[in-house]
Protein backbone atom coordinates (compact mmCIF):
# COMPACT_ATOMS: atom_id res chain seq x y z
CA UNK A 1 0.00 0.00 0.00
CA UNK A 2 2.78 2.38 1.31
CA UNK A 3 4.76 1.76 -2.21
CA UNK A 4 1.36 2.10 -4.63
CA UNK A 5 0.69 5.79 -2.61
CA UNK A 6 4.23 6.56 -3.20
CA UNK A 7 3.75 5.50 -6.71
CA UNK A 8 0.77 8.23 -6.65
CA UNK A 9 2.18 11.18 -4.58
CA UNK A 10 6.37 10.84 -4.79
CA UNK A 11 8.28 9.58 -1.95
CA UNK A 12 8.38 12.88 0.03
CA UNK A 13 4.84 13.25 0.58
CA UNK A 14 4.37 9.54 2.02
CA UNK A 15 5.62 10.14 5.67
CA UNK A 16 5.33 6.53 7.38
CA UNK A 17 4.22 6.44 10.77
CA UNK A 18 4.07 10.08 11.31
CA UNK A 19 3.22 11.07 14.77
CA UNK A 20 0.48 13.39 14.85
CA UNK A 21 1.30 15.54 17.79
CA UNK A 22 3.24 17.59 15.46
CA UNK A 23 0.12 18.26 13.28
CA UNK A 24 -2.68 19.17 15.93
CA UNK A 25 -2.86 22.19 18.59
CA UNK A 26 -3.23 20.06 21.51
CA UNK A 27 0.25 18.75 20.87
CA UNK A 28 -0.47 15.21 21.20
CA UNK A 29 -1.10 12.10 19.39
CA UNK A 30 0.37 9.03 18.00
CA UNK A 31 1.40 8.02 14.54
CA UNK A 32 -0.85 7.28 11.79
CA UNK A 33 0.04 4.53 9.02
CA UNK A 34 1.61 7.70 6.51
CA UNK A 35 0.88 11.40 6.49
CA UNK A 36 -0.22 11.96 2.69
CA UNK A 37 0.19 15.46 1.29
CA UNK A 38 -2.26 15.54 -2.01
CA UNK A 39 -1.83 18.49 -4.11
CA UNK A 40 -4.63 18.54 -6.59
CA UNK A 41 -8.43 16.91 -7.01
CA UNK A 42 -6.80 14.58 -9.27
CA UNK A 43 -4.49 13.40 -6.75
CA UNK A 44 -7.14 13.38 -4.41
CA UNK A 45 -9.42 11.22 -5.91
CA UNK A 46 -6.77 9.06 -6.72
CA UNK A 47 -5.89 8.65 -3.10
CA UNK A 48 -9.49 8.23 -1.87
CA UNK A 49 -10.22 5.31 -4.42
CA UNK A 50 -7.08 3.31 -3.63
CA UNK A 51 -7.08 3.34 0.08
CA UNK A 52 -11.31 2.89 -0.31
CA UNK A 53 -10.96 -0.24 -2.36
CA UNK A 54 -8.38 -1.50 0.17
CA UNK A 55 -10.65 -0.69 3.06
CA UNK A 56 -8.02 1.10 4.43
CA UNK A 57 -10.01 4.51 7.17
CA UNK A 58 -8.74 8.05 6.20
CA UNK A 59 -9.04 11.36 7.68
CA UNK A 60 -8.64 14.38 6.09
CA UNK A 61 -6.63 17.12 7.90
CA UNK A 62 -6.57 20.72 8.55
CA UNK A 63 -4.81 22.59 10.64
CA UNK A 64 -5.63 20.10 13.61
CA UNK A 65 -6.94 22.91 15.76
CA UNK A 66 -10.18 21.03 16.44
CA UNK A 67 -9.04 17.70 16.98
CA UNK A 68 -7.73 15.00 19.35
CA UNK A 69 -5.86 11.88 18.13
CA UNK A 70 -5.32 9.14 20.55
CA UNK A 71 -2.01 8.09 22.44
CA UNK A 72 -1.85 4.74 20.33
CA UNK A 73 -2.27 6.73 17.08
CA UNK A 74 -5.01 6.70 14.37
CA UNK A 75 -5.21 3.46 12.44
CA UNK A 76 -5.58 4.75 9.14
CA UNK A 77 -4.50 7.21 6.52
CA UNK A 78 -4.22 11.16 7.40
CA UNK A 79 -4.18 13.18 4.17
CA UNK A 80 -2.92 17.12 4.03
CA UNK A 81 -4.87 19.04 1.36
CA UNK A 82 -1.50 21.04 -0.39
CA UNK A 83 -0.33 22.72 -3.63
CA UNK A 84 -3.61 24.03 -5.30
CA UNK A 85 -5.66 23.93 -2.33
CA UNK A 86 -3.42 26.42 -0.67
CA UNK A 87 -4.30 28.90 -3.55
CA UNK A 88 -6.07 32.43 -2.57
CA UNK A 89 -7.61 34.55 -5.88
CA UNK A 90 -9.47 37.56 -5.75
CA UNK A 91 -12.69 37.44 -8.02
CA UNK A 92 -14.64 41.36 -7.45
CA UNK A 93 -15.59 41.44 -4.04
CA UNK A 94 -15.48 37.41 -3.67
CA UNK A 95 -12.73 35.98 -2.22
CA UNK A 96 -11.91 32.40 -3.93
CA UNK A 97 -9.64 29.91 -1.25
CA UNK A 98 -8.38 26.52 -0.90
CA UNK A 99 -9.68 24.03 1.70
CA UNK A 100 -5.97 23.98 2.88
CA UNK A 101 -5.51 27.94 3.51
CA UNK A 102 -5.24 28.78 7.00
CA UNK A 103 -8.34 30.84 7.65
CA UNK A 104 -5.89 33.94 9.07
CA UNK A 105 -4.44 34.06 5.56
CA UNK A 106 -7.91 34.87 3.81
CA UNK A 107 -8.26 37.11 6.31
CA UNK A 108 -5.60 39.07 5.86
CA UNK A 109 -5.97 38.74 1.73
CA UNK A 110 -9.38 39.99 2.61
CA UNK A 111 -7.86 43.03 4.75
CA UNK A 112 -5.24 43.89 1.56
CA UNK A 113 -7.72 44.13 -0.97
CA UNK A 114 -10.20 46.29 1.44
CA UNK A 115 -12.95 43.94 1.64
CA UNK A 116 -14.95 43.48 4.94
CA UNK A 117 -16.41 40.89 6.46
CA UNK A 118 -13.68 38.42 7.50
CA UNK A 119 -12.72 39.90 10.33
CA UNK A 120 -14.29 37.92 12.93
CA UNK A 121 -12.75 34.73 11.68
CA UNK A 122 -9.09 36.46 12.06
CA UNK A 123 -7.69 34.40 15.01
CA UNK A 124 -9.67 31.41 14.11
CA UNK A 125 -6.39 28.68 13.81
CA UNK A 126 -8.28 26.53 11.30
CA UNK A 127 -8.22 26.20 7.51
CA UNK A 128 -11.11 26.75 5.31
CA UNK A 129 -11.64 23.40 4.66
CA UNK A 130 -11.97 22.79 8.55
CA UNK A 131 -13.88 26.43 8.86
CA UNK A 132 -16.79 24.52 6.37
CA UNK A 133 -17.23 21.66 8.16
CA UNK A 134 -17.66 23.09 11.36
CA UNK A 135 -19.87 26.30 10.32
CA UNK A 136 -16.57 27.71 12.37
CA UNK A 137 -17.27 31.42 14.80
CA UNK A 138 -16.79 33.89 16.89
CA UNK A 139 -17.95 37.35 17.77
CA UNK A 140 -21.55 36.99 16.59
CA UNK A 141 -20.38 36.01 13.20
CA UNK A 142 -19.84 32.29 11.41
CA UNK A 143 -18.69 31.23 8.49
CA UNK A 144 -22.46 31.02 6.66
CA UNK A 145 -22.95 34.91 6.69
CA UNK A 146 -19.93 35.32 4.57
CA UNK A 147 -19.87 31.99 2.65
CA UNK A 148 -21.63 32.37 -1.05
CA UNK A 149 -20.63 28.99 -2.30
CA UNK A 150 -18.73 25.91 -1.48
CA UNK A 151 -16.80 23.40 -3.97
CA UNK A 152 -16.92 19.81 -2.61
CA UNK A 153 -15.50 16.37 -3.87
CA UNK A 154 -18.55 13.89 -3.46
CA UNK A 155 -18.45 10.23 -5.06
CA UNK A 156 -15.69 11.25 -7.33
CA UNK A 157 -17.49 14.02 -8.52
CA UNK A 158 -16.82 18.10 -7.86
CA UNK A 159 -20.13 19.22 -7.23
CA UNK A 160 -20.79 23.03 -6.02
CA UNK A 161 -23.43 23.68 -3.15
CA UNK A 162 -24.70 27.42 -2.36
CA UNK A 163 -24.74 28.39 0.99
CA UNK A 164 -28.35 27.04 2.11
CA UNK A 165 -27.20 23.95 0.77
CA UNK A 166 -24.82 23.74 3.00
CA UNK A 167 -27.06 23.66 5.58
CA UNK A 168 -24.98 25.59 7.84
CA UNK A 169 -25.80 25.46 11.91
CA UNK A 170 -24.36 25.71 15.17
CA UNK A 171 -20.58 24.37 13.86
CA UNK A 172 -22.50 21.52 11.82
CA UNK A 173 -23.02 21.50 8.10
CA UNK A 174 -23.89 18.98 4.92
CA UNK A 175 -19.89 17.83 5.05
CA UNK A 176 -20.24 15.90 8.86
CA UNK A 177 -23.30 13.88 7.80
CA UNK A 178 -21.81 12.56 4.55
CA UNK A 179 -19.06 12.15 2.35
CA UNK A 180 -18.30 15.66 1.19
CA UNK A 181 -14.91 16.89 1.21
CA UNK A 182 -14.12 20.86 0.95
CA UNK A 183 -12.35 21.57 -1.72
CA UNK A 184 -12.75 25.33 -2.48
CA UNK A 185 -15.14 28.08 -0.72
CA UNK A 186 -16.02 31.33 -2.49
CA UNK A 187 -16.09 34.30 0.03
CA UNK A 188 -18.79 37.28 -0.83
CA UNK A 189 -17.78 40.52 1.05
CA UNK A 190 -18.12 43.83 1.02
CA UNK A 191 -15.94 46.81 -0.02
CA UNK A 192 -14.87 48.33 3.59
CA UNK A 193 -12.23 50.85 4.80
CA UNK A 194 -8.82 49.39 5.16
CA UNK A 195 -8.20 50.73 8.46
CA UNK A 196 -11.38 50.05 9.86
CA UNK A 197 -10.72 46.52 9.03
CA UNK A 198 -7.39 46.57 10.64
CA UNK A 199 -8.79 48.25 13.84
CA UNK A 200 -11.42 45.69 13.98
CA UNK A 201 -8.99 42.78 13.43
CA UNK A 202 -7.16 44.16 15.61
CA UNK A 203 -9.60 44.34 18.66
CA UNK A 204 -10.90 40.43 18.01
CA UNK A 205 -7.03 39.76 18.37
CA UNK A 206 -6.76 41.75 21.45
CA UNK A 207 -9.63 40.53 23.02
CA UNK A 208 -8.83 36.99 22.28
CA UNK A 209 -5.07 37.40 23.75
CA UNK A 210 -6.87 38.86 27.21
CA UNK A 211 -9.35 36.35 27.74
CA UNK A 212 -8.29 33.14 25.91
CA UNK A 213 -5.20 30.88 27.17
CA UNK A 214 -3.18 31.19 23.77
CA UNK A 215 -0.27 30.73 25.20
CA UNK A 216 -1.05 26.95 26.40
CA UNK A 217 -1.69 23.86 23.18
CA UNK A 218 -5.23 23.45 23.44
CA UNK A 219 -8.20 23.27 21.10
CA UNK A 220 -9.50 26.48 21.44
CA UNK A 221 -13.33 26.25 22.82
CA UNK A 222 -13.43 22.40 24.37
CA UNK A 223 -17.59 21.94 24.37
CA UNK A 224 -20.24 23.27 22.14
CA UNK A 225 -22.66 25.68 23.80
CA UNK A 226 -25.95 24.31 25.08
CA UNK A 227 -28.86 25.44 24.23
CA UNK A 228 -29.87 28.40 27.03
CA UNK A 229 -26.32 28.63 28.06
CA UNK A 230 -22.74 29.16 27.92
CA UNK A 231 -20.16 26.27 28.26
CA UNK A 232 -17.27 27.82 30.11
CA UNK A 233 -19.91 29.72 32.59
CA UNK A 234 -21.32 26.20 33.36
CA UNK A 235 -17.95 24.73 33.98
CA UNK A 236 -17.00 27.78 36.04
CA UNK A 237 -20.31 27.62 38.23
CA UNK A 238 -19.38 24.10 38.98
CA UNK A 239 -15.71 25.41 40.74
CA UNK A 240 -13.50 23.66 37.93
CA UNK A 241 -11.52 26.20 37.10
CA UNK A 242 -7.76 24.40 36.94
CA UNK A 243 -8.79 21.21 37.84
CA UNK A 244 -6.53 18.58 36.39
CA UNK A 245 -6.07 15.46 35.29
CA UNK A 246 -2.37 14.51 34.73
CA UNK A 247 -0.35 17.18 32.28
CA UNK A 248 -3.98 19.10 31.39
CA UNK A 249 -6.21 21.16 32.94
CA UNK A 250 -9.12 23.47 32.59
CA UNK A 251 -7.63 26.98 31.84
CA UNK A 252 -7.62 29.27 35.07
CA UNK A 253 -7.91 32.01 32.28
CA UNK A 254 -11.24 30.56 30.60
CA UNK A 255 -12.89 27.52 31.65
CA UNK A 256 -14.38 26.71 28.41
CA UNK A 257 -10.99 25.77 26.92
CA UNK A 258 -9.11 22.48 28.25
CA UNK A 259 -5.49 23.17 27.62
CA UNK A 260 -2.06 20.82 27.73
CA UNK A 261 -0.30 22.73 30.15
CA UNK A 262 1.80 20.16 31.95
CA UNK A 263 2.81 18.00 28.84
CA UNK A 264 -0.32 15.97 28.88
CA UNK A 265 -1.23 12.93 27.27
CA UNK A 266 -4.52 12.37 25.03
CA UNK A 267 -5.83 10.44 27.85
CA UNK A 268 -5.57 12.92 30.26
CA UNK A 269 -7.19 15.43 27.65
CA UNK A 270 -9.99 13.17 27.22
CA UNK A 271 -10.30 11.79 31.03
CA UNK A 272 -10.90 15.59 32.09
CA UNK A 273 -13.20 16.48 29.39
CA UNK A 274 -15.36 13.47 30.34
CA UNK A 275 -14.68 14.68 34.15
CA UNK A 276 -15.88 17.84 33.46
CA UNK A 277 -19.10 16.81 31.43
CA UNK A 278 -20.13 14.66 34.36
CA UNK A 279 -19.59 17.63 36.98
CA UNK A 280 -21.72 19.73 34.51
CA UNK A 281 -24.30 17.69 34.09
CA UNK A 282 -24.68 16.51 38.06
CA UNK A 283 -24.45 20.42 38.96
CA UNK A 284 -26.69 21.74 36.46
CA UNK A 285 -28.45 18.81 33.93
CA UNK A 286 -26.94 20.50 31.14
CA UNK A 287 -24.85 17.84 28.47
CA UNK A 288 -21.90 19.16 27.23
CA UNK A 289 -21.15 17.77 23.85
CA UNK A 290 -17.74 18.45 22.65
CA UNK A 291 -16.83 20.79 20.22
CA UNK A 292 -13.50 18.53 20.22
CA UNK A 293 -13.38 15.74 16.96
CA UNK A 294 -11.80 12.46 18.45
CA UNK A 295 -10.10 9.80 16.48
CA UNK A 296 -8.24 6.87 17.41
CA UNK A 297 -9.18 4.47 20.06
CA UNK A 298 -10.53 6.15 23.32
Amino acid sequence: MINRLKALLTDERVLVNEKLDRHTTFKVGGPCKALLSVETTEELNAVLRLLTEEGEDFFILGNGSNLLVSDEGYDGYVIKLAGDFLSVRLEGDCIVAGAGVLLSKVCTFARDNGLSGLEFAYGIPGTVGGAMVMNAGAYGGEMKDVTESVSLLFNGEIVTRSVEEMQFGYRDSIIKHDDYIALETRFKLKKGSIEEIVAAMNDYMDRRRSKQPLEFPSAGSTFKRPEGAFAGKLIEDSGLKGFRVGGASVSVKHAGFVVNDQNGTAADIDELMKRVADKVKKDSGFVLEPEVIRIGKF
